[in-house]
Parts: C-alpha cells; structure tokens; sequence
C-alpha cells in the first residue's frame, strides 16, 4: 500500500509526480500513532479529475460540501499497473448483496428502489456517549478521503475500487468506548418491502445481516466507512448509504447498509459464521494458504476478464495489506480462519 498527501500546488496524475510526495508507509503509520490517516493530509482540497464512465448521482448536500475538501488518493495501491481500478460498470454490476438476491445480478437490479435518505445509525452498546445520528452527523466531523483498496471476494475474484469515506476509528473514538468493549458489530437494514432477497423462502440468513471485527481490527488505520466510490455517491447496490471497508478480509466481511454500531464485550456471531461455521470464521483475514472447503484461495480472478482473459494472478496474505499482520501476532491463522 503507498499512503500520499497531496498539495493543490502538486502535479496531478497527468504530470510526472515528484518524489517528494510520497511517505514510506511505515514511517507514516508509525508517525499518526494509531490517529487515522487523515491526521496528516493537507486541509486545503485540490480538484479530482472524474473516474471514467461514472454514472452520474444525486447526492445529499452534506456528501457534496465533503467532496469540496476530500483528501483524493490518500491511499493508492504500490503497483498501479497490477492493480488498475476496477471500471465503474463492472463494479456496479457484479456484487454479492443478498438483501436483493442471489445472484451478481441483482443487486443493480433491484436496488434502485432502497430510500437511503433519511438515513440514521444507531450507536450503542459499551459506549459513553450513545445514541442515534443522522448519517450527516456521523460523517461530517471528519474529513472525506479517496482510498483505493483491493477487493477480494471469498469466492475467489477481486477488484480495485476507489472508495470515499471516513476511518472507522473516527466513529468509534466519538463514541468513547468504554472499558468494557472488546468487540465491534455492525447490523444492517432489515426493510423487506425495497429489498426482496431479504422475503425468499430460499435465503438462508437470517436476518438482519451481521458482522463484526474485534476492537483493535477496527481501529486500525486501514479500516474505512465508505459513503461513496468513483468519486461520487454511493450506489444502492454497493452497500448505500452506509458500509464497512476492511480491505485485509474477505468481502463479507464489509458490511452494507449499516444501521447499527454497537461496542460489545463478547464476539458477535456473525451471518454467515452462523450459516456455516465451517466456512466462514469470524475473522476472514484473506489467507492464500486456507482453502475453502470447496475451492483454493491460493489465486483470484481480477474483474474484469473473460473466457480469452481470464486475468487469474496469485493471492497475497491479508489481501497485499501486511502492516495489519501484526494484529494476529501468535495467533493461529488455520483455526482462526
């Protein structure tokens, strides 16, 4: 991962891009002491050239006076001519969102008629400041920030998506914690009249979806709560309003449509740890040496490809994120899968 701060004075990415703008991500994560990245990004905004092909949104004002200070490229992937950003289309159209179906299909099918606004977020749990806020309040006492974070999903094909968000530890830390917290789960919208996966017969969870992440893992920089991707809105069927980013696991890990944040002192059971527990740890840390039971994660399939293209490449323990690996120090990663 290469973590860089801009100046409006800078280069953009159409002129050769000095050195100098560049920060060794160890020194800088080193350097924010666990404070986010935001902490050191430049509090003038500059322009951001639009992604190309991005279906254009309406977006609630407080989404569009963010943007007008986003930090753009605060995070962007080492190698760039492995990890091309994902076409907006094929990110748009290819998603796992049970709520409206099975298939890849669906969610871009069927997601349009979800009501994201009003929009509120219940925070609870082992908390000293509680309490339900509006979307607006939970995201604009911190700076908005482009990252472009690997995908990888559990059934083994991934994408490079420019996410626009906040650090979940941002949320967390105005909640205060209290001693007690060691957990953190996340609950997502149960409205089965705008969200016909959630009425089949055939759909095994039960409902809401849950998640969760322990303590330390949300807090970690890296960890993002995404309101936006390609440099607009979030779409419906990308997880509107509201969803967890946790690039070092695997896609079910980040949760859509979130409505609740509760710090918890016991593990969350999650959704599909509930399912099948023999599938689906409570970590999901990408792991290319823990197979599924029915397929190898040892490699992916990059969207988008084809039958002549398959774009298959190796996968990279914590999805190419190693600076988390020190969260799991000790432990056993095959039966903390």
């Amino acid at each position: 991962m290469l973590i860089r701060s801009r100046r409006p004075q800078d280069p953009t990415e159409n002129d050769v891009t000095p050195e100098a703008m560049y920060r060794n991500r160890r020194w800088f994560m080193g350097a924010m002491g666990g404070l986010g990245l935001a902490a050191a990004l430049p509090g003038t905004a500059w322009a951001k050239p639009p992604w190309k092909d991005v279906t254009p949104a309406e977006a609630p004002a407080w989404f569009a006076a963010m943007k007008e200070n986003a930090a753009w490229d605060a995070v962007v992937p080492e190698d760039q001519s492995v990890d091309k950003t994902t076409p907006f289309k094929d990110a748009t159209s290819y998603n796992n969102f049970f709520e409206f179906g099975t298939d890849k299909s669906d969610p871009a099918n069927r997601a349009g008629q979800l009501t994201t606004e009003p929009w509120t977020v219940m925070i609870d749990g082992e908390v000293n400041n509680p309490g339900k806020l509006s979307l607006e309040a939970l995201m604009t006492p911190s700076r908005l920030e482009e990252r472009i974070y690997r995908l990888r999903c559990v059934e083994a094909w991934s994408m490079v998506i420019p996410w626009l968000g906040i650090p979940l530890a941002d949320v967390i830390r105005r909640a205060d914690p209290t001693g007690e917290a060691r957990y953190v789960r996340f609950e997502t919208l149960v409205r089965p009249e705008e969200m016909p996966g959630q009425q089949s017969r055939f759909n095994l969870i039960d409902w809401p979806y849950v998640e969760g992440l322990r303590l330390d893992e949300a807090m970690h920089p890296l960890a993002f709560l995404a309101v936006g991707n390609y440099g607009r809105v979030l779409p419906n069927q990308n997880g509107a309003p509201l969803r967890l980013v946790v690039p070092w696991k695997y896609g079910f890990k980040s949760i859509k449509s979130i409505v609740r944040i509760s710090l918890v002192r016991d593990q969350p059971l999650n959704s599909w740890q509930k399912i099948a527990s023999s599938e689906y740890g409570f970590y999901a840390n990408v792991n290319p040496n823990v197979d599924h039971p029915r397929w190898s994660q040892a490699t992916e399939r990059r969207l988008p490809n084809s039958l002549f293209n398959p774009n298959r490449m190796d996968t990279r323990m914590f999805n190419g994120y190693e600076e988390v690996a020190s969260l799991y120090s000790g432990m056993d990663l095959r039966k903390h899968f």
